[in-house]
């Protein structure tokens, strides 16, 4: 009898979810500063670029957000790698790998074969990532990217992004993770926070905006704060990228001149938390002030022209 009832209580403890910190903020030190950013392997290995003083100061000595996506290889082994090395600060990671990537866009297609790679792929990040805590951009623009896609793509699109706020939930507990909700400017509020509903944004913290872009922190506060307003019966936190958005917005979006770098990665601001999602000097594709830089590829001038808004 009493080995039945051992059994029945080991039953119900391993099917009990995992209990969910408080804050992964509250256990950590500060943003972790990541020693192999793009911008960071840069400066190491141009030590006599007259640009490089200035890359190092304002740049790659600052936390930036990680991206993962099938460039990382093995990817529960990627995201368990880097989040192992944070110690006591807090790392940012970008999952980026949703099929039809950037469908609409173009600049930076890509991502995994199948909606079954996807699953898989997102399940094994999450797993990656485990107890420690993270925060987690959830798809840059996929839930806002949707004008060239037809019925059955929107849907489909939307269960694997749903699926990963449930794998995230469920295996990164102590992981803050924000489903990406576009920019102030691409989609109405009320019809992005339907799309943030449905794609299961109350299976996590919250959600991202301005990841990319270059709208400042005011206009995407307000923006953030209707997308939450017009959640049904709920609301939701939100965090900002404000990697490039010092001198706000000049209505081009894909290496755009004039450009400054924003506010360092913090707490508060309006949001939640104001992050640099985006990697500052990592091009937006072949366009604008570097048209011959694919997208994701560091490139010293894109990042020396936003330290000083040229």
């Amino acid at each position: 009898m009493m080995r039945a009832l051992a059994l029945v209580l080991l039953a119900v403890v391993a099917a009990a979810p995992a209990a969910h910190a408080a804050s992964p903020v509250s256990l950590t030190d500060g943003f972790y500063v990541d020693p192999d950013s793009n911008p960071a392997v840069w400066v190491r290995d141009h030590a006599s670029d007259g640009r490089q003083p200035a890359i190092k100061a304002n740049i790659s000595t600052r936390p930036i957000a990680r991206w993962f996506g099938a460039w990382s290889g093995d990817i529960k082994a990627a995201t368990s790698a880097y989040v192992g090395r944070t110690g006591s600060k807090l790392p940012v990671l970008v999952a980026y790998n949703i099929p039809g990537r950037d469908a609409c866009g173009g600049h930076s297609g890509g991502g995994a074969g199948t909606p079954e790679a996807y699953r898989a792929w997102i399940s094994k990040f999450a797993e990656g990532i485990g107890t420690r805590p993270a925060v987690v951009v959830i798809e840059p623009d996929s839930l806002a990217d949707f004008n060239c896609l037809d019925n059955a793509k929107i849907a489909e699109r939307t269960a694997m992004i749903r699926y990963a706020t449930e794998q995230l939930k469920a295996k990164a507990p102590n992981t803050w993770a924000y489903l990406d909700a576009g920019n102030a400017q691409w989609v109405p509020a009320n019809t992005m926070a339907t799309r943030l509903d449905a794609a299961g944004v109350r299976n996590v913290r919250g959600f991202s905006i301005n990841v990319s872009n270059y709208h400042t922190t005011a206009a995407s506060t307000a923006y953030g704060n209707d997308v939450s307003g017009n959640l049904p019966g709920y609301t939701k936190p939100y965090v900002i990228d404000t990697s490039r958005n010092g001198n706000g917005h000049n209505g081009e979006w894909c290496n755009p001149g004039g450009r400054k770098l924003g506010t360092t990665a913090r707490t508060g601001g309006g949001a939640e938390m104001l992050l640099w999602v985006k990697v500052p000097g990592d091009s937006d594709g072949k366009c604008g002030k570097a048209p011959n830089v694919e997208a994701g590829k560091f490139d010293p001038q894109l990042a020396y022209d936003l330290i000083y808004g040229y």
